[in-house]
């Protein structure tokens, strides 16, 4: 190391060592181990079962976070927070709870045989360079957490975004189809997506969802967005591709998530026990927290009245679904009654599409029935 290296990274331990002193927290800077195109992986540690933690360290640059655990059927019965330094500031954030939306899939290339875990949603936390994360079991010593629990640490920066291209007008539906930016446009890796996509018979109904998270981004931010959601799907949590079919940021711009052709009935990995014969279209942001606006409203809608209308459906009606795995809310086998446009928590026991967005369904409906109706 040179002299002039040596010092900075002194003077960056050093400063460090202060942070953490002031916080009450002695663990070494120690960097994560490198994994390819941008994703990182640190154990989390502890001698309770019914506590994992990671002590405050410096790590190499992320924008996006997660919690992963080996078992892709285990539940994580508790909470898990994290916090994170600025990379400008040099500042650690409050702690913030990952949502434990396990959406593991249950048919396809995503459910192979080895290499699948389970996780919370992913967090973008924005440009940061350290993280602390704590792990609880929600009934103290008598909780027993899933093996396997390590923090995923996601550089969005290693994809490449190429200027934003549309896609084609696809088969014909009853209503146009709108504007799509396709996945050239958000820098998707594909060489990463090691299967071709599965396809299912048709779409007969379309769940809304939001990636939970932080609605702190700018529209400008979510093809890094989108691509960090990509590589914590495909190689933190091992599925194949994206597990949404659309992605829809705050402005309302609209973006092709799973790859094997928007107009397809792609077998996507968003709605565990209800992933066949659907489409997701998740929107960025928390709407726990937020309020969605007129554009996010207008694009949910016109995604789900185009790809209802590409197989005659009505928006506004119901369908009759099959559930394919017991997934908590729904057994194997069991017929359920759903909205052609449903939220997430409709099929999957969860908060998501968060409480603002979920009450906006019904108008989402109307509008969807609207456009079909021309």
């Amino acid at each position: 190391m040179t002299p002039h290296l040596f010092r900075r990274t002194a003077r960056v331990v050093a400063t460090t060592a202060v942070t953490l002193a002031t916080l009450g927290l002695t663990s070494p800077v120690t960097p994560a181990a490198q994994h390819p195109a941008g994703v990182r992986s640190i154990a989390l540690h502890g001698s309770d079962p019914a506590q994992r933690a990671l002590p405050a360290r410096r790590t190499e640059p992320f924008s996006m976070l997660g919690v992963t655990w080996a078992d892709p059927r285990a539940e994580l019965d508790g909470t898990a927070q994290v916090r994170t330094r600025d990379r400008v500031t040099g500042v650690w954030s409050d702690w913030r709870e990952l949502e434990l939306d396990v959406r593991t899939p249950e048919a396809g290339p995503d459910a192979g045989a080895g290499g699948v875990r389970a996780g919370t949603q992913p967090l973008w936390t924005g440009p940061a360079d350290g993280v602390q994360v704590r792990v609880t079991g929600r009934h103290g010593r008598l909780s027993r957490l899933p093996a396997g629990l390590r923090v995923e640490l996601v550089d969005p920066a290693s994809g490449t975004a190429s200027a934003p291209s549309y896609a084609p007008t696809a088969t014909a539906s009853t209503v146009p189809q709108p504007v799509v930016t396709t996945r050239s446009g958000w820098g998707a890796d594909e060489s990463l997506v090691k299967d071709p996509a599965t396809y299912t018979t048709d779409t007969k109904a379309v769940f809304a969802h939001h990636t939970a998270g932080t609605n702190d981004y700018t529209c400008e931010q979510s093809p890094d967005i989108i691509r960090a959601i990509f590589l914590y799907h495909v190689q933190s949590q091992g599925w194949n591709d994206i597990g949404y079919h659309f992605l829809v940021d705050k402005c309302g711009t609209v973006f092709e998530g799973r790859a094997g052709g928007i107009d397809k009935p792609v077998l996507g990995a968003q709605t565990y026990g209800f992933n066949t014969d659907t489409a997701g279209v998740a929107v960025l942001g928390n709407y726990n927290d937020a309020l969605s606006s007129p554009p996010v409203r207008e694009a949910v809608a016109a995604v789900a009245a185009w790809k209802l209308g590409l197989y005659g459906y009505d928006a506004a009606g119901s369908v009759v679904l099959t559930a394919a795995a017991d997934n908590g809310k729904y057994t194997k086998g069991q017929k359920v009654t759903l909205n052609r446009i449903s939220g997430h928590r409709d099929g999957y026991p969860t908060e998501c599409p968060g409480n603002n967005l979920y009450a906006d369904l019904p108008a989402i409906r109307t509008l969807a029935a609207a456009t079909q109706a021309g």
